[in-house]
């Protein structure tokens, strides 16, 4: 059965009249060589198990039912379980799950599901639930690697450096957390319906522990999300917000110097290691 077939695609839906939804963001492959490619570089293998995120017409979960012991694909429209049902009638080790990624204990759902086998993540994301979803695969502490298919903008946005355009608070949050790499682009013409743009594969290695030391993660991420809302303004203005009025402008001022940096810089020129000294040399000053 070829499920990347465009014909057999229409052949398929069609017998069991589904019709894509545009508020779901669905979008399938047509390209072989794409679902074979991240079931081959996951990192999963026959001592781990899968768990899918969106598996659409079952392209990519039943790659990976090849190379993993185990799959447990997601899938939130109950209107794919009867297509499912058929494209993955020849995989006896997946298994698939209703629900909704931003509302499920992914935890919860690898133990029961893998039984308690090392676990990955994979999944073709919707545009519209990219960043929450992301960070809800890595939030959740379940997984020895993240493989997501994502808009290519958000792929390079995730693994930007500071001082560029695509540098954010997002790029900040998953580095923290996670190794990220772009393995490969998916051109927009390798699906149906066609999106508007293209598309990335990212692979994201949760860490050991964070890639920065600092002495309150809380104040760290709010200054980090203050610098880049207004990333426009000098830090010293830009995080003011973040201390909720415990630091005046000179005092933040002089912070920032304290750090080896120019008092007029902006939040997006800082690296992660920046931002931790800042969070670290604030923690001490207020006490």
């Amino acid at each position: 059965m070829g499920l990347c077939d465009i014909n057999e695609i229409r052949d398929i839906l069609g017998r069991h009249g589904f019709q894509f939804s545009k508020s779901l963001g669905q979008n399938f492959l047509t390209a072989q060589w794409v679902p074979e490619r991240i079931a081959a570089e996951c990192g999963a293998d026959k001592d781990s198990g899968v768990v899918e995120i969106g598996p659409g017409m079952g392209c990519l979960t039943a790659e990976l039912s090849k190379v993993a012991q185990r799959v447990a694909a997601v899938e939130l429209d109950r209107a794919l379980f009867p297509v499912l049902a058929e494209t993955l009638a020849d995989c006896p080790n997946v298994e698939v799950v209703h629900g909704d990624v931003l509302k499920t204990d992914l935890a919860a759902l690898a133990q029961e599901k893998l039984g308690g086998l090392p676990a990955h993540a994979c999944a073709n994301l919707p545009y519209y639930i990219t960043t929450p979803a992301i960070s809800a695969l890595l939030d959740c502490g379940a997984f020895r690697s993240v493989t997501v298919m994502v808009q290519r903008e958000v792929a390079h946005r995730v693994c930007a450096q500071a001082g560029t355009s695509d540098y954010s608070a997002f790029s900040i949050y998953v580095q923290y957390h996670a190794h990220a790499e772009i393995l490969f682009d998916v051109p927009a013409d390798c699906f149906v319906p066609r999106p508007k743009v293209d598309s990335a594969v990212l692979r994201l290695v949760p860490r050991d522990k964070p890639a920065v030391e600092v002495a309150d993660e809380k104040l760290f991420f709010a200054i980090v999300r203050a610098a880049f809302n207004q990333r426009r303004k000098v830090l010293s203005n830009a995080a003011a917000p973040a201390f909720g009025g415990r630091l005046d402008k000179s005092a933040l001022t002089a912070l920032i110097t304290s750090c080896g940096l120019d008092e007029r810089v902006r939040g997006e020129r800082l690296t992660l290691q920046n931002f931790a000294d800042l969070t670290n040399a604030a923690v001490k000053a207020l006490g």
